[in-house]
């Protein structure tokens, strides 16, 4: 129904910067919200950013507000995650995300792209 695809991780270092891209295919309509999520080695996954489809509200963790920034594109059925500042917390395995209009969690997930920042 919905498809999603990440892109742009990386290695990079202490301070530097990545944009992770995320496209979605199929059944877009249905689209409630997009995220991102990440998990790193041995935590469990979190909420990064999110933002809605038809209107502009964003969620931001506490823990990259000011450093990241969520957008997307409708018409080209893509997300964006500006990632900037990074730091060695900010290493983990990140998703990509789709919540369906009518649902109450996120329920369609891409393959992951592994961010690493280094010191």
């Amino acid at each position: 129904q919905v498809q999603l695809v990440e892109s742009g991780g990386g290695s990079v270092q202490t301070g530097g910067s990545l944009r992770l891209s995320c496209g979605a295919s199929g059944r877009t309509v249905s689209i409630y919200a997009m995220g991102w999520f990440r998990q790193a080695p041995g935590k469990e996954r979190e909420l990064v950013s999110s933002i809605r489809w038809t209107i502009n509200d964003r969620y931001y963790a506490d823990s990259v507000k000011g450093r990241f920034t969520i957008s997307r594109n409708n018409r080209a059925n893509t997300m964006y995650l500006q990632m900037n500042s990074l730091k060695a917390e900010d290493t983990a395995i990140y998703y990509c995300a789709a919540q369906r209009i009518g649902s109450q969690t996120y329920d369609t997930w891409g393959q992951g792209t592994q961010v690493t920042v280094s010191s």
